[in-house]
C-alpha cells in the first residue's frame, strides 16, 4: 500500500493543503484505489517555501498545487 503524506503545517495550509487532500481523495476514489493508497496528514515536511509538500512513503518531498496535482497523481501514484 502506498501512503501519501500531505503537509498540513501553517505554510502548506495557507497554500491549500486541505484542498489538495480533498482532490487526492477524489482521484483515489475515482480510480478505485481505496485499498492501495492511503492519505495521511503530516505536520511539516521541511520544504515550506515550495508549495503544498507531499511525500509518498519514504520518497522525496514534492511540491503539489492545484495546477499540477493530476500530473503528480498520474506519475507518482498511478505509475505513469
Amino acid at each position: 500500500m502506498k501512503t501519501i503524506y500531505v503537509c498540513v503545517g501553517s505554510a502548506c495550509h495557507l497554500k491549500g493543503s486541505y484542498n489538495i487532500i480533498d482532490r487526492l481523495q477524489k482521484l483515489i476514489n475515482d480510480n478505485k484505489l481505496m485499498d492501495r493508497v492511503l492519505i495521511k496528514a503530516a505536520f511539516c515536511l521541511g520544504q515550506c517555501t515550495r508549495g503544498v509538500c507531499v511525500r509518498i512513503d519514504d520518497g522525496p518531498v514534492l511540491s503539489v498545487s492545484d495546477d499540477n496535482l493530476e500530473d503528480f497523481f498520474r506519475e507518482y501514484v498511478m505509475g505513469g
